[in-house]
């Protein structure tokens, strides 16, 4: 398995890096504990991967994943929300059993 990402959050990624003037920068995605479910999406900006991520290249936008947490988001489908509550980045995970009422954390 891979990960997957739609062309609307491909989109607002590069659009993300355009304003933050970082143009090459990679998607670094990990998870963190916390949250009232255990585990929380991180995510930042970095210019290049760490030395044991795993990187996807798609087109001209790279994503890069901590290596452990790998292991729990091989699958994940990255997508692009925007409504009149809230708008950004939504992680669809086939390997999370729980999520929390909110949305912000998971379980596995």
């Amino acid at each position: 398995m891979s990960i997957t990402i739609t062309e609307l959050a491909k989109d607002r990624i590069k659009n993300i890096r355009k304003m933050r003037q970082t143009p090459n920068a990679c998607l670094r995605l990990s998870l963190k504990g916390g949250g009232c479910s255990g585990f929380m999406y991180d995510y930042d900006f970095v210019e290049v991967p760490h030395e044991d991520d795993k990187v996807f290249v798609f087109e001209e936008l790279t994503i890069c994943i901590e290596k452990k947490s790998y292991l729990f988001l091989n699958g994940l489908e990255i997508d692009y929300e925007e409504s009149l509550l809230k708008s950004g980045l939504v992680f669809n995970n086939p390997n999370a059993t729980r999520s929390c009422g909110c949305g912000e954390s998971i379980t596995f």
